[in-house]
């Protein structure tokens, strides 16, 4: 399943890049080392039915056992101590970072209601592209009727591009459905 998407950007993306960019070298081409999906928890951290449930969603999710990240220090007008959870995260690298971006533009984007393409605006001026989702019901692998509560994640794309315009057009090579505005 993951392999198609590697196997389309080996033979299909790489040439296009090569001709547009002028590259001489293959390894001057960019592409996607990782992808990092992260959810703060907010009120979820002092409720632990909460918290086991977004680490199982994220889990469902990305193929892969989330990390639990902790409060570094106290903050009193969050409520917040020192070791508290406050958000989970996990990192994905080669076969289930292609199988996780596969799965999100050609399954969970367009299932987003009046989608209509995302933002450029996310796109960090050095190639490396990030996006907020609002809502977990846009995957297919989570069931509406297990959902006890709504909650979003940011997705973080990084590239090896070193220009705006060439993680723009790795990105959109490799199917990133871009509006045009």
């Amino acid at each position: 399943m993951s392999q198609t998407l590697r196997v389309y950007y080996k033979e299909k993306v790489i040439p296009v890049l090569l001709e547009q960019f002028k590259y001489k070298n293959i390894h001057q081409v960019p592409k996607i080392t990782k992808i990092t999906i992260n959810r703060g928890l907010g009120d979820a951290s002092k409720n632990n039915k909460a918290l086991d449930t977004s680490v199982q969603e994220l889990a469902l999710i990305s193929g892969q056992q989330p990390v639990i990240t902790k409060a570094e220090k106290s903050i009193a007008v969050f409520k917040i101590r020192d070791g508290m959870p406050v958000g989970i995260a996990v990192t994905l690298r080669k076969q289930l970072m292609y199988a996780f971006l596969e799965r999100f533009i050609h399954l969970s984007l367009p299932r987003i209601r009046d989608f209509k393409g995302i933002s450029v605006k996310g796109f960090d001026g050095r190639g490396n592209y990030n996006i907020g989702i609002r809502e977990q019901l846009i995957f297919p692998e989570i069931e509406y009727d297990k959902v006890d509560q709504i909650r979003g994640m940011d997705i973080s794309i990084t590239t090896t591009a070193k220009t705006q315009q060439e993680g723009i057009a790795l990105l959109k090579a490799l199917g990133m459905p871009f509006n045009d505005n």
